[in-house]
């Protein structure tokens, strides 16, 4: 291969991820601005809502739960070594609204959710029913996509809540009931060292932007897949792999932002 057929590739490669970067973005703000609207029908993202969030519900509190669990096991033989045993639960709490709880229910979503959405939407595209729409003068970003960003931007959060409470309560389980650690010394460390703004509001900000991530991308992948069976399948897995390290990216720079200032 000359010199001039490597540069010829590399700048179709640069032009066509700049033109996919385009498209996304020009995306993101339509949806972004059609957000007011969907309020506006709020029956579709509240369905949007149930199907999204309600359905993940049962992986998010059983994976909560046993994530707590193990907090519980590592975080006393750990704390044990310095005879702060008592500290459980202001380490499990921690560990859940600042860093797990976010972190962990975007992956879980992602699997889920996420999936689900883009093989939704490429199915309809595959069956041609967005371009149907179009033919009627329908919108499908405003009907089909605006009420699913919508709904996964309000899902995401109230369960990461739901993963952060169940995961305190496993830990709880396993430190108080298991192991033995004093139940008032467990409440109060934590209701003494976690801060509602810092610690809390930190943790809400992330499933913020991660619910708004996931559920982009998902949204994404399924609006531009190739209208096939073989399209539809690579645009679900490009879900879960872009998805996940866009969140465990993002996780990092959040963190460094709020925790820096």
């Amino acid at each position: 291969m000359s010199g001039v057929d490597l540069l010829a590739r590399l700048g179709t490669a640069v032009r066509a991820g700049l033109s996919d970067i385009g498209e996304a973005t020009r995306l993101l703000g339509r949806l972004l601005l059609l957000m007011p609207a969907a309020l506006g029908r709020f029956r579709l993202v509240s369905d949007q809502i149930f199907f999204l969030g309600n359905y993940s519900l049962a992986i998010i509190s059983v994976s909560g739960l046993f994530v707590g669990f193990v907090l519980g096991l590592q975080g006393y033989y750990t704390l044990q070594r310095y005879g702060s045993s008592e500290a459980l639960g202001l380490l499990v709490a921690l560990s859940l609204v600042r860093e797990l709880g976010p972190v962990v229910t975007a992956l879980l979503f992602a699997g889920r959710a996420g999936t689900a959405l883009t093989a939704e939407i490429g199915l309809m595209k595959s069956g041609e029913q967005l371009a149907a729409m179009e033919m009627m003068a329908v919108d499908p970003v405003q009907r089909v996509l605006a009420p699913r960003f919508l709904g996964g931007l309000i899902a995401m959060p109230l369960l990461a809540a739901v993963f952060s409470a169940v995961g305190i309560v496993g830990g709880w389980a396993v430190g108080v009931l298991l192991i033995g650690v004093d139940a008032g010394a467990f409440w109060s460390q934590m209701q003494g060292g976690v801060d509602v703004f810092r610690d809390v509001g930190n943790g809400v900000i992330k499933s913020v932007v991660f619910g708004l991530t996931v559920t982009f991308v998902a949204l994404l992948q399924g609006y531009g897949c190739q209208p096939t069976p073989e399209g539809v399948a690579r645009a679900t897995t490009r879900t879960v792999v872009v998805s996940s390290l866009a969140v465990l990216g993002l996780d990092f720079v959040l963190t460094a932002l709020m925790f820096s200032i």
